[in-house]
């Protein structure tokens, strides 16, 4: 684990400073006026939402991934990202978005109201097949939902506000959206972290944890809060993103001893580095308007779901 966290803290390390002079136009900071206002103010905010974001995500993913114990799990499968999304796509129907918090605080809601949902289902036996059902239930019911409040906009307007910002995207946001979500998300990852061993003890099955004094139903109201935390902030101030919870354990792995404890931070890392380099390079892609960074991943995540597909199966998984 040491050695995966020291390679890519160190390409993040590289990447930030490269990141903060890519843009449509690049940054020369000893000869472009007003740099040093234009790096504080809108570069660095943006990489470093950039990190908190793909860092959650990424944590995200290799803790459920450990929990599911299957390489193809995604953190969207738990049905919170899609429940942060209708939370936010309620504030843009109402027109609450105006204000600069209401639209992370719905978001967040919503978030909350999926982690309940689940809570209330799964909660008490703390089962993996009954979580996963549930997960995909509230997933479903919140893609419902969103897609209801979109055939029903009030105006074209409205609709047209609701598609963009759930197509995923760092443009635009600023300080309030990191000092929003840089504490859950760390909060979240810490829980994640923290359940580390016990994904360990579960990866030899349910039995045998409980056995090992493993307490299954605390583990999953750490995953749940952890995940909720995690994925909830990272959809309240940049939409949905996908795709990096599924593709970062596997690009991780191979620099650990693949158990699930060892994975969480490291990948969170490779989930900071991930989508700071997407999100550098949307900047840098010479199209009329900049191209969403969730449909940029998008591009980059369905090829590489179904090479995991085909590698699966041919039993290399």
């Amino acid at each position: 684990m040491t050695r995966a966290i020291t390679l890519f803290a160190l390409l993040l390390a590289l990447a930030l400073p490269l990141s903060l002079l890519a843009g449509r136009v690049w940054l020369d900071p000893a000869s472009t006026p007003n740099a040093a206002l234009i790096l504080a103010e809108l570069r660095l905010p943006r990489s470093l939402l950039a990190i908190v974001v793909g860092g959650g995500l990424g944590a995200a993913g290799a803790a459920m991934q450990g929990y599911l114990r299957n390489p193809l799990a995604d953190p969207g499968l738990f049905g919170i990202a899609p429940g942060a999304a209708l939370g936010a796509v309620v504030a843009l129907w109402f027109g609450y978005a105006a204000s600069p918090l209401l639209l992370p605080l719905f978001a967040l809601i919503g978030a909350g109201g999926a982690m309940a949902l689940l809570a209330a289902i799964a909660g008490r036996t703390g089962g993996i097949a009954l979580f996963t059902l549930a997960g995909l239930m509230v997933a479903s019911l919140a893609g419902a939902l969103t897609a209801l409040a979109i055939s029903l906009a009030p105006n074209a307007f409205a609709m047209g506000e609701i598609v963009m910002w759930l197509n995923g995207a760092l443009t635009d946001r600023g300080w309030r959206e990191v000092w929003l979500a840089a504490p859950l998300v760390a909060l979240g990852v810490a829980l994640l972290w923290r359940a580390g061993p016990a994904l360990d003890a579960l990866t030899l099955g349910e039995p045998v944890a409980r056995s090992l004094g493993i307490d299954t139903t605390r583990l999953l109201w750490l995953l749940v809060i952890g995940v909720g935390l995690t994925v909830g902030a990272s959809v309240a101030v940049a939409g949905i993103i996908g795709f990096v919870g599924l593709i970062v354990p596997h690009l991780v792995r191979p620099f650990t001893d693949r158990r699930p404890s060892r994975l969480i931070l490291p990948s969170a890392l490779a989930g900071a580095l991930l989508v700071l380099i997407a999100d550098s390079i949307v900047r840098v892609l010479p199209l009329v308007t900049e191209l969403r960074l969730g449909i940029a991943l998008s591009l980059l995540g369905a090829p590489f779901f179904l090479w995991l597909l085909l590698r699966l199966r041919r039993g290399l998984l």
